[in-house]
């Protein structure tokens, strides 16, 4: 038997599933209440990015912002970084970047900056990555000094650190 749709009777033809922090939740609609929720796709043929990129704004969770600012370095507008995702030139980070901000909080957990991930292996997480950093600076500086019983040293340690005995 078809499924009818969560909103009306009239056969689901769309289904989704999402899983934000907690129950999973599932629609099934039909063609009128799924373009209504953005979740229908009217082109059989829609180019990939363009897919992404809707499903990205309808998603983020961030609200819309109409802004007319351009980028001065290659004329970007703000409505032109909305509609494809993409901006122009380096400047237009700077040029856009109260407006970025909520995007890449959001992309980096509440963070402005990109942190980088940790290796598993280095439990220890940020102070265990920055003791390896440390040791790896002491091994260049002693092989600059030409100071190789130093330099060997430094390069067993930093291999039994990574090994996790360390």
């Amino acid at each position: 038997m078809p499924r009818k749709c969560d909103l009306c009777d009239n056969k689901a033809n769309h289904h989704a599933v999402e899983i934000i922090t907690g129950p999973k939740i599932e629609k099934h609609l039909c063609d009128e209440h799924a373009a209504e929720q953005g979740l229908a796709i009217k082109s059989s043929h829609a180019p990939v990015h363009e897919l992404l990129t809707n499903f990205v704004k309808i998603h983020s969770g961030v609200p819309q912002v109409e802004s007319d600012e351009t980028c001065d370095e290659c004329g970007l507008a703000f409505s032109e970084f909305r509609e494809t995702s993409l901006l122009g030139c380096p400047q237009c980070y700077e040029a856009f970047e109260k407006l970025l901000e909520p995007l890449l909080e959001r992309a980096h957990d509440g963070e402005l900056h990109h942190l980088g991930k940790v290796p598993s292996r280095f439990g220890g997480g940020e102070q265990r990555q920055a003791q390896l950093m440390r040791m790896r600076q002491r091994l260049t500086d002693a092989v600059a000094a030409e100071d190789y019983e130093l330099a060997a040293r430094m390069r067993d340690e930093i291999n039994k650190f990574e090994k996790g005995d360390g």
